[in-house]
Formats: C-alpha cells, structure tokens, sequence
C-alpha cells in the first residue's frame, strides 16, 4: 500500500460493507483512495497500532502518518463524511453533516447500522 494514501477499512466479511466499496469505486474521480478489509495483513496492523478498534464495528477511515503529522483513525460517522467529502460532487453535500454535533451524528449512524445486520452478511 502506498503510505502517502488515506485507505477506507472495512469489514471484507460483510455483503453490505462491500457493496458500499464498490459504489465508493463506481463514483470516485481522484482514484487516490486505497481499500483493506479489516481482517488484511494491514488492517490487522492499523487496530494493533489503534487498541480501540478492536471494539469498534464501523468503516474506518485512516490517514497515514505525514509531514510530521501523527497517522489518524475515523470511525462511524465521521469516516462515512470523510468518504463522502472524497467523492466531491453532490456528495460534498452530504459532508455538509459535519456540521451535526458528533454525538448526533453517530447516534444516526448507529441507529442506521442496527437495521443492517440481517442484510449486512452475504448468504451466497
């Protein structure tokens, strides 16, 4: 993986989860944005450097280290803005979400993922 490149986790387990990355892969422009599943080499990598996401059942936005500045983890809503914030276009205005109180924002997510998990594992 190039070090220099945000990378989008997720579940690779996860029918819904996979589907996302690939409407992610349909309507980006910039094809700067690299994807692992969680259970990768790397991803297993990133939650031994990042205890919290042991626990954490989320897309993960990660931002490597840069210009000094430390690498970063985003989970829940605000990895789904940062996505939609990478997309540009119509879906800027989906981002615009930032502007909701975190708490708010992930309580919306959570409520969303709680309704998922009967479609969220493949059957096939």
């Amino acid at each position: 993986m190039d070090s220099a490149k945000a990378v989008l986790l997720y579940d690779g387990e996860c029918g819904f989860c996979s589907a996302a990355v690939q409407l992610v892969l349909r309507h980006e422009r910039r094809h700067t944005l690299q994807f692992a599943a969680l259970q990768s080499q790397f991803g297993a990598a990133v939650a031994r450097r990042h205890p919290a996401l042991r626990t954490v059942d989320s897309v993960v936005w990660f931002e490597p280290e840069q210009s000094g500045k430390p690498e970063q983890v985003f989970v829940r809503s605000e990895a789904a803005l940062r996505v939609a914030a990478y997309l540009g276009g119509w879906w800027r205005l989906v981002a615009l979400a930032r502007l909701v109180p975190p708490p708010l924002r992930d309580a919306a997510y959570d409520l969303v993922a709680r309704r998922l998990p009967q479609r969220c594992v493949s059957r096939r």
